[in-house]
């Protein structure tokens, strides 16, 4: 019964952790992508292009600025999951 709620914990850990690494990158793309959205409405350009390039740009500054942090935050995780794993097989 201990190690199904180990289990489940260690998934909700997990999903959590998927969701603090993904917010930012997600959170990027749909506000660039919203903003541009409205440009090209008010102005009547529909480009498809437009869209991508700039939601490419804002993603990769929001790995350059965020990804040390989402990468530590993966590796304590990562750590943090080999060591129930040795206390469990040990």
């Amino acid at each position: 019964m201990q190690e199904d709620a180990q289990l489940l914990a260690l998934a909700d850990q997990t999903l959590w952790v998927s969701a603090l690494i993904a917010a930012p990158v997600l959170l990027a793309a749909l506000t660039v992508g919203l903003i541009v959205g409205i440009i090209q409405a008010a102005t009547s350009v529909n480009e498809q292009t437009l869209t991508f390039v700039p939601k490419l740009a804002f993603v990769a500054i929001v790995f350059v600025v965020l990804g040390g942090t989402m990468m530590a935050l993966l590796s304590d995780f990562m750590r943090e999951i080999f060591a129930q794993i040795a206390m469990v097989s040990g």
